[in-house]
């Protein structure tokens, strides 16, 4: 039998029966749509992940203090020395970022008033790595930071190219609003009870387009300063001037190096520390890995669905096939009287059905493509990512090979009807 007459022919049985057509592919469509949406939250977590660690650095551990050790006041913490001390044992290494953060900060310029300001400490090195920013005015140098210099860096947020739909929940703070219609370069505020001089705005990009992982995202209000001039001014006591910072963030450069340094870093601490392990040394890949984990399990259950769905579609396939054969048993005799091959039969019931399974497909992918589309316009899920083709191709296959499958059991059947039988059936 020719396979294009088959298709002919399987075409127009369907355009004969719509509805039954329609019922039986419509599953298979849900079950594509999810499969197709899963897809592309799979691939968005393999872009992100990728886009965290260029943008982060490979090598990237973080280290900061137990919670016991903190909470109980048993330790004086990690210090300004504890970084230099890094990075005197370990010169290859190529970023040491000791940062110390204060919120609730007190921000004063003219008449306005703040006191939800985050005022971060931070060195030169910070720069090396999660910059994603375009700089007015100028970074901080090495003059600034030996100097403990009064100079500070306002970060302007910024804003949506799509606005989510859930923004509107979240507006912006009166600092967001003041700073981006008021030009601070070059002005004098008030931190605390001290003089700075803004030497450069942060300018963010928009936020649904910010390639850096959600978790290393500060707060809206942000200021920076050195973090020499913190511990002189900010986070003084009295006239007693702390060097303690928040985390020391460290990159080898190298993703290979990672465990070979976390070795070097927790021996030179423990020593520091007296003996005491009072500190986490932390992959980024581990914190990256937690949250795909909890993404991950999200798609298998959305994949889950999908199955199910598809599973559905092909005992809907299976059934309008069996269906279709009762109601066709001269059909088939006669085609077997005039030379038709048990082959020939099979073969034209399980093309209907991949046809079946194919627009099923069809209409799949696009309510799949339309779905993603829609959660990426409304920001509800930050996967969904633009599919490639092997997307697009994987999907439809599974949904013609649903057809394929199911329709095989039915097909066979028929194929096995004894025409003589089949001719004389009412």
């Amino acid at each position: 039998m020719i396979v294009t007459e088959a298709v002919r022919t399987g075409f127009i049985e369907i355009w004969s029966h719509k509805m039954r057509s329609f019922l039986s592919f419509s599953a298979i469509a849900f079950g594509v749509a999810a499969i197709l949406y899963t897809f592309s939250e799979v691939h968005g977590m393999a872009v992100r992940r990728q886009k965290a660690f260029d943008l982060a650095g490979p090598g990237r551990l973080e280290i900061s203090m137990k919670d016991e050790y903190v909470s109980r006041g048993l330790s004086k913490g990690l210090t300004l020395g504890d970084a230099q001390a890094i990075r005197a044992a370990v010169p290859t290494l190529h970023m040491v970022s000791p940062t110390v953060t204060r919120w609730g900060t007190d921000f004063v310029y003219g008449t306005f008033r703040s006191e939800d300001i985050g005022l971060i400490g931070i060195t030169t090195e910070w720069a090396r790595r999660d910059w994603v920013y375009t700089v007015r005015g100028r970074f901080f140098d090495e003059h600034d930071m030996r100097t403990a210099a009064r100079v500070c860096l306002i970060v302007e947020p910024g804003g949506w190219d799509e606005k989510p739909f859930w923004a509107k929940y979240f507006p912006k703070s009166k600092f967001e609003t003041f700073i981006k219609h008021n030009d601070l370069l070059g002005k004098t505020v008030r931190l605390e009870d001290h003089l700075y001089t803004v030497v450069g705005i942060l300018k963010e990009p928009p936020r649904d387009k910010d390639p850096r992982w959600f978790s290393r995202r500060f707060s809206r209000s942000t200021i920076y300063v050195p973090i020499t001039s913190y511990h002189r001014y900010v986070g003084s006591r009295g006239k007693s001037v702390s060097d303690r910072v928040g985390e020391i963030i460290v990159d080898t450069g190298d993703e290979k190096t990672v465990p070979y340094a976390r070795r070097v870093l927790e021996a030179l601490l423990t020593i520091r520390h007296r003996g005491e392990t009072d500190f986490e040394v932390e992959d980024f890949r581990d914190t990256i890995q937690g949250v795909l984990n909890q993404t991950r399990q999200y798609a298998i259950a959305v994949m889950a669905v999908g199955i199910v769905a598809i599973l559905a579609g092909g005992v809907g396939i299976m059934n309008v096939t069996l269906a279709t054969i009762f109601s066709r048993v001269r059909e088939i005799g006669i085609r077997r009287a005039v030379g038709a091959t048990r082959r020939d039969i099979l073969t034209q019931f399980v093309i209907e059905a991949m046809l079946l399974g194919f627009f099923g497909g069809i209409a799949g992918i696009s309510l799949g493509l339309t779905g993603i589309t829609y959660i990426a316009a409304k920001g509800m899920r930050g996967g969904a990512e633009p599919l490639v083709w092997w997307h697009l191709l994987a999907t439809l296959g599974i949904s013609v090979g649903a057809g394929f499958l199911f329709s095989l059991y039915p097909a066979y059947q028929a194929s096995k009807m004894d025409p003589v039988e089949a001719l004389r059936y009412e």
